[in-house]
């Protein structure tokens, strides 16, 4: 399937950079660490939004579909980066938020009607059927023909735009890091895998067993089989889904101080504590090099 092409000018920037970390502690636990920057692919459609969305858009636009909608709540990036991708590439968009409407409305969301989308609210209980035909019935006779996209973008589409991350890697590694919110990316990206590699996807919600069966259905209906090289942790995802705890703030101020790179509270920051607290527990063995991918 060929890349999308933009009818307004976008810059995409892939592959991103790969940046290897030079932390003691990580040494002292005998590991190598890389930084796989996918959060510098795009401004507006940065990281693992970019890859899930690419091929969609593809197959949107050769399907002849002038129009996207999906779902998302009322701070997602998911959202704002299809209005963005909208705005670049020649559809119209059509946003689902969970919840009531409130105004002003917050950053997110204004930056997605100023790229063109139109909003509408569903109650949480409605949201929670958004894939249910009546639902996308009632939004197809409000809306007109669009093309689908889930909540989060994780589909077919988006599995195979993940699994192109590993191929861009141009130093051996052993092991790749990914957060994880709707499976979309790690089940990508562990597909992408060579012999010998894992994947470990750290979740950003509660429930380390659904987003395992989660990751097996998309890997089931994009690569026909699971590929049975990855895991799920799920004990960093500090109280659920845009969660925090001081603890967790306070290891963003660290990094930040150390490295000069500011995390993503909601997704990358827990991903990257937990890497830290597994290798202060010894958890990867000596000689391990790790591949920690920053979604955004």
């Amino acid at each position: 399937m060929a890349q999308p092409v933009p009818v307004r000018p976008l810059d995409v920037r892939v592959p991103s950079p790969l940046e290897e970390l030079a932390d003691d502690r990580l040494a002292a636990a005998g590991l190598r660490l890389y930084l796989k920057r996918d959060d510098l692919i795009s401004p507006e459609i940065p990281g693992n939004k970019w890859r899930k969305l690419k091929y969609n858009l593809q197959d949107a636009s050769e399907r002849g579909y002038q129009s996207l909608l999906t779902f998302g709540g009322a701070y997602s990036n998911h959202i704002a980066a299809t209005a963005a991708a909208g705005h670049y590439f020649g559809f119209s968009t059509v946003g689902v938020i969970r919840g009531e409407e409130h105004l002003p409305l917050n950053s997110s969301l204004a930056y997605a009607v100023s790229r063109g989308m139109r909003l509408t609210y569903l109650d949480r209980a409605t949201y929670r059927d958004g894939a249910h035909p009546d639902v996308v019935a009632a939004l197809r006779a409000r809306f007109g023909e669009f093309y689908l996209l889930p909540e989060g973008g994780s589909n077919v589409n988006a599995v195979r735009g993940c699994a192109e991350v590993p191929a861009e890697i141009g130093q051996p590694f052993d092991v790749i890091c990914c957060p994880c919110g709707t499976g979309g990316t790690l089940a990508g990206i562990a597909g992408g895998l060579g012999a010998g590699q894992r994947a470990l996807g750290f979740s950003a919600l509660r429930g380390g067993a659904f987003m395992s069966r989660q990751v097996d259905e998309l890997q089931r209906q994009a690569l026909g089989a699971v590929s049975g090289n990855w895991s799920v942790e799920s004990a960093y995802h500090f109280g659920g889904f845009a969660k925090r705890a001081p603890e967790l703030d306070r290891f963003i101020a660290d990094f930040r101080d150390r490295h000069g790179l500011t995390l993503d509270w909601v997704y990358v920051a827990k991903m990257m504590y937990g890497m830290y607290a597994m290798a202060a527990l010894r958890a990867f063995a000596r000689g391990t090099t790790i591949v920690a991918v920053i979604t955004g």
